[in-house]
C-alpha cells in the first residue's frame, strides 16, 4: 500500500536562499544522510527542490533558505510500514546548517536529528 502524506511548513518561496544572506559555508544545497539502504538523507536542489527517503519511504518537496536556516515547504511522503527502520526524518519541518551537519528540527523547534554532508 502507498498514499501520501502532506506537511506544510508554510509558503516557500521559489528560491531556496529566501532573503537572508547565505555564503558557500552554511549553503544547505547539496546532498545530506548516508546513501544505504534503510538510512536517512536529503537531496537539497539549488532550485528549491528536495527528494530523499526516512530510510523507508520517499520524501519529496521544497525548501528555502535564510542564514543557516531551512524551511521545509509542502512536502510529501509515501507512508509504507518498514519493520525496523526509524522514520524520524518524516516529521522534518525546519533545519539549521552547522558546518558539515544539518540539523532537523520538528513543528516544536525540537531537533529529531541530524544528517552529514556527503
Amino acid at each position: 500500500m502507498l498514499a501520501l502524506g502532506f506537511g506544510l511548513a508554510g509558503c516557500a518561496p521559489a528560491s531556496p536562499t529566501g532573503t537572508g544572506d547565505t555564503d558557500a559555508s552554511t549553503s544547505a544545497v547539496g546532498t545530506w544522510g548516508a546513501d544505504a539502504q534503510g538510512e536517512p538523507s536529503l537531496t537539497l536542489s539549488e532550485d528549491g527542490k528536495l527528494s530523499g527517503t526516512d530510510g523507508c519511504n520517499r520524501l519529496t518537496g521544497s525548501w528555502t533558505q535564510d542564514g543557516a536556516t531551512v524551511d521545509f515547504g509542502e512536502v510529501a511522503s509515501t507512508m509504507m510500514f518498514c519493520e525496523g527502520v526509524d522514520t524520524w526524518l518524516v516529521d522534518l519541518d525546519t533545519a539549521t546548517v552547522d558546518g558539515s551537519t544539518l540539523r532537523i528540527l520538528d513543528a516544536e523547534g525540537t531537533e529529531i536529528g541530524t544528517l552529514d554532508r556527503a
